[in-house]
């Protein structure tokens, strides 16, 4: 029986999504859609995560009012860039994501598991909020956007901000929209392949 053929994107689509995509720091003055805000989220909605759990919030910032209210507890080096993006995505998760799992994980019951272990709830919480962030990175720069994340920020600044009553808590922020790329740092160069893996 002849192997199964294992089918590559095209390059154009990888040099997208890595090797020519960057992180952005600067952004032109192009609007971000509710419709596109809406794509994005139906693309990397798709993304796995641990039962199937999809802990992550998201809080897309765009008025003004809100832009106000993030400012405060961003790092002085974070608040022109964004201020400059079309949209700042508050990434959090959502410490009691478990109450979904019955209607998102049928397969057995895996509530309890949580429910009884606060730890392991936010640990769970944390890694796969983190995987839904770097999704959304890629969903972003396949639909045609730029990013650029950020953890310089006091995040009980924002907790307290925008999720008051401690149920979500801030992961980390991503600043999205068209890049100016007269702002771009030039690339790092990254690690080769036997400093940082190995084939066993």
């Amino acid at each position: 029986m002849d192997a199964p053929v294992i089918h590559s994107l095209p390059d154009v689509a990888l040099d997208r999504l890595f090797r020519e995509a960057r992180t952005v720091h600067a952004f032109k003055p192009v609007p971000v859609s509710d419709e596109l805000i809406h794509r994005l989220y139906d693309l990397l909605k798709w993304g796995p995560t641990a039962f199937n759990a999809q802990p992550a919030r998201f809080v897309f910032v765009r008025s003004p009012e809100a832009k106000a209210k993030l400012r405060p507890a961003l790092s002085s080096g974070n608040v022109a860039q964004t201020d400059a993006a079309a949209i700042t995505v508050i990434v959090a998760h959502d410490r009691q994501f478990q109450e979904h799992l019955p209607q998102q994980f049928p397969a057995y019951d895996a509530k309890p598991l949580f429910d009884g272990n606060p730890a392991l709830a936010e640990a769970t919480a944390f890694r796969n909020s983190s995987l839904q962030g770097a999704y959304l990175i890629l969903a972003a720069r396949a639909l045609g956007l730029d990013a650029g994340a950020q953890s310089g920020f006091n995040p009980q600044a924002v907790n307290e901000a925008f999720f008051p009553d401690g149920r979500y808590a801030v992961n980390f922020i991503i600043n999205l929209g068209v890049a100016d790329h007269a702002g771009t740092f030039p690339r790092g160069p990254r690690l080769a392949f036997d400093e940082v893996a190995q084939i066993v």
